[in-house]
């Protein structure tokens, strides 16, 4: 049995054979075959945070897949009113057959994996976004620009960013990673991905210079300034954030034909402006899509490894 809590965990052949699962599924979907593996199964959906696109893609995932999806938020479920976690996965995991949860703190989920009979995914924590690079990677390759990517990831250093150092380091290729000082990635996770890195060949730079960052790129990822649980920081981090805004000016300094990735929801005229995201807005919204197909490959992967 394999949970994914982080892309850490797994090869480059597994991300790739996750990747190519979801394709499959997609194109079964689009010509209206549709695949029930996961018939009679139930995903139970704990979010602690709350989402758009999270909650609709795996719900709707879940029930093209033949399941059932459950959405406990923190205030249905004795998680949220001081029931130990070790507790919750046991009785959960116990009547379910996979769990996904989006929350705050990395150690919640490792703690519920722990725990669980069952696979556990990441919907989001504050460390990782794992599920959402799958859903990137997956519209890069329907794009055609999976080959020879030179990324830039501007803004800041936060779970996105975590995420797209450690897709780098496994898939082996150039990363950019441009903040404002003292808005870095974690150094933890960054040694972690640097280790991997040597071993693939990945290239990993870390600067403040958002300029540098997007100078040839083939493609440009950004993220709110402001994520989930950050709103009292919201004036400061404008005035530190001034300057990293993705706008024609910065994307004119791409490669010929770059992308621009946005995992939404995206504020225009903070993180970027409104012309560069209309102007990319169908591989934003591919993106955006990408989320209920990955994830369904995803569901389906670590349904297989359960034998």
């Amino acid at each position: 049995m394999r949970h994914f809590l982080t892309l850490k965990d797994f090869t480059k052949e597994e991300i790739l054979e996750i990747i190519e699962t979801g394709l499959s599924i997609k194109k079964n979907l689009k010509a209206k075959i549709y695949n029930q593996e996961l018939k009679n199964q139930t995903l139970a959906m704990i979010f602690e945070k709350s989402s758009t696109r999270t909650r609709v893609s795996f719900e709707a995932g879940m029930f093209q897949l033949g399941g059932h999806a459950l959405f406990l938020s923190n205030r249905d479920i004795h998680l949220g009113r001081g029931e130990p976690i070790k507790d919750t996965a046991r009785v959960i995991s116990s009547m379910c057959d996979m769990v996904m949860i989006r929350t705050f703190e990395h150690s919640m989920i490792e703690e519920f994996a722990h725990y669980s009979k069952v696979p556990v995914i990441n919907g989001l924590t504050d460390s990782y976004h794992p599920v959402q690079l799958l859903a990137d990677y997956m519209t890069l390759v329907e794009h055609g620009m999976e080959k020879n990517i030179v990324a830039a990831y501007v803004g800041d250093g936060n779970n996105m960013t975590h995420s797209w150092v450690m897709l780098a380091a496994k898939l082996g290729f150039e990363l950019r990673v441009a903040t404002p000082k003292g808005y870095e990635p974690d150094g933890n996770i960054l040694k972690e991905a640097l280790v991997i890195a040597k071993e693939s060949g990945a290239v990993i730079k870390l600067m403040n210079d958002p300029k540098e960052a997007l100078s040839g790129a083939t493609v440009v990822i950004t993220d709110t300034w402001v994520s989930m649980g950050q709103e009292e920081e919201k004036g400061e981090r404008l005035k530190v954030f001034k300057g990293f805004m993705v706008d024609d000016a910065m994307m004119s300094l791409t490669a010929e034909n770059a992308k621009f990735l946005h995992c939404l929801p995206a504020y225009r005229g903070y993180e970027v402006s409104e012309s560069v995201f209309e102007k990319h807005s169908e591989i934003i919204f591919d993106e955006a899509e990408n989320r209920l197909h990955a994830q369904k490959g995803l569901m389906v992967w670590l349904d297989r490894k359960r034998g």
